[in-house]
């Protein structure tokens, strides 16, 4: 290294120590004013010049100390932070050792600087006139907040990477710089197809151009837009965002980029519509299911207990055209909203029908003709359709494939069995049923219609209720309950067989008793 100055007369003893104590305070003012720390040690160890920087970077200033010790006095770590650095690989001990170190980051923390700081550190030998190392130099620099700030990049970085919503960085004149990867498994495009596009290739023509004109106003005026917009995929599925678009602004207030956050929540739409829906079908079995009968002599009455929202059991009582009274339970196959609708069709066609004709063989063979049309196989109906003439006290009956229906005497044995008629209904068209035996009702008689949820609940072993548990039922409390009790009790017998397990069909009863003379 070419020295700052020259020994004018080396012969004059007093002029050249003059000269190199005013050069090496030269050196000394110079190393003092640089932003960086400077350390110089000889090829022992020892400190020869320390600079202020460097006592403030450090903490704490020259010590007489050998380098074993540098790492437990100025608290050096590995930028983990934990683990210590070892002081025979610190800069400028490799340094010592004529080996050149170049921005190696060290953590420094110490009673000093108990919140520790990150340091740059870059060294190199320090060479004698004749090229012998003869010590070492290092230069630092404090690069905590730069640390601090490019980790906090990273972290947000990191953040939009991998959030589950769509981001989309535009320049202000609404050019794409940025998507993330939810955006690309979002959409289906690529982030090279849509850079240097604008957003308009998720536009799905469902907004017209007012609504993208006073997007554009609220944004260009710096404040952020809010709203559910309907976007298009790649492949032209539509799609419900909830989107927010904010304006990024320079120091001076201008407008340079515009970020976009787009939550996909089609789903969220759909399941929202279908719980809409679900409690209008809810709401309307409700209504139809409250249906009762007053008929003197007689004690009658039904209920449904769904296995889920919406039932596709149904019981109904009707007014049919001769002035007998018509005792409907029917089963929809499937659950759901579906099944509920087919349910409320079905009892607003028997209804209907009801009006006109009074036989249930010629009742069921319309409803049937109506619901094949409608349901085209993709659905069927069982149903039973008792009509009970009070005048005479007689019963008959149409079964469209549904589970038998008892008749039992005063003393709770079997009189009767009404099996099925015919085949369930909306499978056939033109199929015609015909009605079952006609039986003559005596005082304390008692009729049982079902729907298979009852016989078909099984205990937690897999056992079946079955029909004799079912009987056994009705017979223990024909006498002293009345109709509506043993509905109740019949139901709670079952979901006590089952151990309250989760009800896995719909249950469906209803209760005829004759009353004594």
């Amino acid at each position: 290294m070419k020295r700052m100055f020259e020994i004018i007369d080396s012969s004059d003893g007093k002029h050249a120590q003059k000269t190199l104590s005013d050069e090496n305070e030269t050196l000394r003012l110079v190393f003092n004013s640089l932003a960086e720390g400077v350390i110089v040690a000889d090829k022992d160890g020892k400190f020869l010049f320390f600079n202020p920087v460097a006592k403030k970077i450090l903490g704490i200033g020259s010590k007489n100390v050998t380098p074993q010790e540098w790492t437990s006095v100025y608290g050096c770590y590995y930028s983990d932070r934990i683990t210590p650095y070892p002081s025979e690989k610190l800069p400028l001990a490799r340094a010592i050792n004529n080996e050149e170190v170049s921005n190696e980051i060290i953590f420094i923390k110490n009673p000093e600087r108990p919140k520790g700081v990150y340091i740059s550190v870059s060294a190199n030998p320090l060479r004698d006139e004749n090229g012998f190392v003869c010590g070492g130099t290092v230069i630092l620099q404090d690069i905590t907040e730069r640390r601090l700030a490019e980790a906090a990049l990273k972290k947000l970085s990191n953040a939009v990477e991998q959030t589950a919503d769509s981001v989309i960085i535009t320049n202000k004149q609404g050019i794409i710089e940025f998507v993330n990867p939810a955006f690309e498994e979002t959409t289906g495009y690529n982030r090279e197809e849509v850079l240097n596009q604008t957003p308009q290739i998720l536009k799905s023509g469902k907004h017209n151009s007012a609504f993208y004109k006073n997007l554009w106003k609220t944004l260009l005026e710096g404040k952020s837009y809010r709203g559910t917009i309907i976007n298009k995929k790649k492949n032209s599925e539509l799609y419900w965002s909830e989107q927010t678009i904010t304006p990024m602004k320079d120091e001076q207030g201008n407008i340079t980029n515009f970020v976009s956050v787009l939550k996909d929540i089609t789903e969220l739409r759909q399941k929202q519509e279908q719980e809409f829906q679900l409690r209008l079908a809810q709401e309307l079995q409700q209504r139809l299911l409250k249906a009762n009968a007053s008929l003197p002599g007689f004690d009658i009455a039904g209920a449904t207990y769904s296995a889920v929202e919406t039932s596709g059991d149904y019981f109904d009582f009707l007014s049919l055209s001769d002035g007998s009274l018509g005792l409907v339970v029917g089963d929809v196959s499937g659950h759901g909203i579906g099944p509920a609708l087919i349910m409320a069709e079905t009892r607003a066609y028997l209804r209907a029908f009801a009006k006109r004709e009074s036989d249930p063989a010629i009742l069921l063979t319309w409803l049937n003709q109506e619901l094949a049309a409608d349901l085209e196989g993709e659905h069927f109906v069982t149903l039973i359709l008792a009509r009970l003439d009070p005048q005479q006290n007689l019963l008959d009956y149409a079964s469209a494939g549904h589970v038998p229906a008892y008749l039992l005497n005063g003393s709770g044995e079997v009189a009767h069995i009404m099996r099925s008629t015919g085949i369930p209904l909306g499978i056939i068209p033109n199929y015609k049923f015909n009605t079952g035996e006609t039986l003559k009702l005596a005082p304390k008689d008692m009729m049982l219609l079902l729907t298979d949820g009852i016989k078909e609940a099984r205990s937690p072993d897999g056992t079946e209720f079955g029909f004799d548990r079912t009987l056994d039922i009705i017979k223990n409390h024909q006498q002293q309950a009345t109709a509506q009790q043993i509905v109740e009790h019949l139901y709670q017998a079952v979901r006590s067989f089952s151990k309250n397990q989760p009800q896995e069909d719909d249950i469906t009863s209803i209760i005829c008793k004759v009353n004594p003379d």
